[in-house]
């Protein structure tokens, strides 16, 4: 295979593959697939004759109507949640009633087999959501909600103490007393800062 022949294939069926895989990831595609295979066998089955030898077992029922109306219905239902997405609530809870009807009126749900598809694909037709995009962010870029006021109010800070103004009210040095991230308070004697003494 040589490389324009890869490239090729890269660019037609990777390109189509790569628009379906996020034409699927904007709808409850695995929901609206399960409701609409749903409704194949719940329209399908009470229609049919099963030759049994020569033994003709005929499954259609007074209900055979209503089994078809079921089934088309779970059909549409499935592909109102592949192309109309923001119908998905409503049409997941009528997909799993129809699926529970179904029951009583087409051959115990076509053998349970729509009853269990209808179910399911109801089920997470209605838990499904739309995703979040995600935020590109720079490579020097901090995290989004990274708290900086915290860090900038564990980190002690310390004053220069070079200046008369840096002086406490005794003489002792402001440096002495902030360097664990503390100073005194009014009413609190600067000469016993954090168990510090003032010797003379």
């Amino acid at each position: 295979m040589s490389a324009e022949t890869r490239q090729r294939l890269t660019s037609g069926f990777g390109q189509k593959r790569s628009s379906f895989r996020d034409w699927r990831g904007q709808r409850p595609f695995w929901g609206g697939m399960l409701t609409l295979l749903a409704g194949i066998p719940i329209m399908y089955i009470p229609y049919q004759n099963f030759t049994l030898g020569s033994l003709t077992i005929r499954m259609s029922t007074t209900a055979g109507a209503g089994s078809l109306i079921i089934g088309v219905l779970l059909v549409v239902l499935g592909l109102t949640m592949w192309f109309q997405p923001q119908s998905r609530v409503f049409a997941g809870i009528a997909a799993i009633l129809l699926s529970l009807v179904s029951l009583v009126v087409s051959n115990v749900g076509a053998f349970m087999i729509g009853f269990l598809l209808g179910l399911i694909g109801g089920a997470l037709g209605v838990s499904w959501g739309p995703g979040k995009p995600v935020a590109k962010r720079g490579g020097g870029d901090e995290p989004e909600g990274a708290d900086t006021t915290a860090k900038s109010a564990s980190s002690p800070t310390y004053s220069s103490g070079s200046g008369p103004a840096d002086r406490g009210p005794s003489g002792t040095a402001q440096d002495d007393l902030t360097v664990f991230g503390t100073a005194p308070s009014a009413g609190v004697d600067a000469n016993h800062g954090n168990g510090r003494h003032r010797a003379g």
